[in-house]
């Protein structure tokens, strides 16, 4: 087994990631102003540190700061790289025109989003499955979406997560009051029900031991491990769901990246319809992290237990906390689903993967156990022994790449680290040929 004791040292030919600057980042601890009355949301205070990928986002700075000469090369945070295909920007570019033309004009739109695109997502991306263009909302990102949710959700309900698992599903339960206080001792929130999702169990809970809750967030493929779920796996999901009165908050963000046979949406499950809602993205098959723009499917079959139509709810929350997403990126997405559009989109998703491909068999060659990075744009490599920031920051120091440690995921990501393929290809390869340095 390597030891990360025998970094080498540095070549001088590197290149940059394109990044913003962090500095914005940089808040102070304590206030410098004159208190107010108000008192601080209790919920809050229970926050563990900063968010993950800003607190990664600071360490890059500071490490830049320390090594002002380094070429940082990022396969951290999962922002995309490649430039969004020239028929998506035209058909946004000539919708901006239109709007300084007294023809060409709109104000506010629907809330629930651009009546054509809607349709496209659904004879488009779901295709065969039971979806209408009617119980689909566009939004400005799944992230944004996780929120609302729990805003529709509340503070009374219960919630499971996988574990390791993307951190908003945990930080949104812990501000909107859902959970109890860390636990020090056990790195988890109290109230929550934390779903092993290791190697070992192939990355799905055990769902005869799993207690039951009101909520369950599943992400598939899954972010940070890469996994997507199979067929007979979220058939599984779907019947405990079912038999517990659960609702699922199922994001697919990641669905453009299956190539097997692992289902793309839970709407391929029968009876699926009765207990999830969906979220998805547009931000990592079309490069639009920075434009923004996803959607939220919630069927008219999914009831409160009072009977109440969750749909008719979730409208409320999106007309009352929400504008609709800008018009302008709603005529991008329309364009990316066009067939010229997809053919696009697809030579930007078969890039990344290989990408992933380059950086899989980088692990693999050094003896490394690494999972993902087929169905995913990211690998999840296992250093057992290792504390996952301590990797971090020794990959960090010593060949300035920047990962994502695996325990900001959860307790479940101990040991781990998330390297994302969302890099150019030059940076990939000199990303691979430094970790070979590092730890042959």
């Amino acid at each position: 087994m390597y030891k990360l004791s025998i970094f080498s040292s540095m070549p001088s030919a590197i290149f940059f990631q394109p990044r913003m600057s962090h500095e914005s980042l940089k808040v102070p601890e304590d206030g410098v102003g004159v208190c107010t009355r108000v008192t601080r949301n209790k919920n809050m205070e229970k926050l563990r540190n900063g968010y993950l990928f800003p607190e990664i986002a600071m360490r890059e700075l500071e490490h830049m700061k320390k090594y002002p000469n380094a070429k940082v090369i990022s396969l951290g945070i999962g922002d995309t790289t490649r430039p969004i295909p020239d028929i998506i920007t035209s058909s946004m570019a000539e919708h901006a025109r239109h709007l300084s033309t007294i023809e060409g004009y709109r104000g506010y739109g629907a809330e629930q989003g651009n009546k054509a695109l809607r349709k496209a997502i659904a004879e488009t991306l779901y295709g065969d499955l039971p979806v209408k263009d009617t119980e689909i909302f566009i939004s400005d990102g799944s992230q944004s979406d996780i929120s609302r949710l729990q805003l529709l959700l509340g503070s009374n309900v219960t919630i499971a997560v996988q574990d390791p698992s993307f951190p908003a599903y945990i930080d949104s339960s812990v501000i909107i009051g859902q959970t109890g206080d860390f636990q020090d001792e056990t790195s988890e929130y109290q109230n929550i029900e934390y779903m092993p999702c290791r190697p070992q169990n192939n990355f799905f809970p055990d769902l005869t031991t799993t207690a039951k809750t009101d909520v369950i967030f599943f992400c598939s493929p899954n972010n940070p491990t890469g996994h997507a779920a199979s067929r007979k796996q979220l058939e599984q999901l779907v019947e405990f769901a079912r038999a517990n009165g659960s609702i699922i908050i199922f994001d697919s963000a990641y669905a453009a990246y299956v190539t097997d046979e692992s289902p793309r949406s839970i709407y391929e499950i029968p009876g699926a319809r009765e207990v999830a809602i969906e979220i998805s993205s547009f931000s990592k098959f079309v490069g639009f992290t920075g434009v923004r723009l996803g959607w939220t499917v919630v069927p008219e079959e999914l009831l409160f237990s009072n009977g109440f139509p969750v749909i008719k709810d979730f409208n409320r929350i999106v007309c009352t906390c929400f504008n609709g997403a800008s018009n302008i990126a709603q005529a991008g997405g329309l364009a990316c689903l066009s067939s010229d559009g997809l053919r696009a989109v697809q030579s930007m998703v078969d890039y990344y993967k290989e990408n992933a491909k380059i950086l899989g068999d980088t692990f693999t060659s050094l003896g490394l156990e690494l999972y993902g990075g087929i169905n995913a744009p990211y690998a999840w490599v296992h250093f057992p022994g290792m504390k996952s920031w301590d990797v971090f920051t020794k990959i960090l120091e010593k060949t300035h790449i920047i990962t994502v440690p695996g325990c900001g995921f959860g307790p479940g990501g101990e040991e781990h680290i998330r390297v994302s393929a969302f890099g150019h290809r030059e940076c990939i390869l000199e990303a691979s040929r430094r970790l070979k340095n590092l730890l042959s």
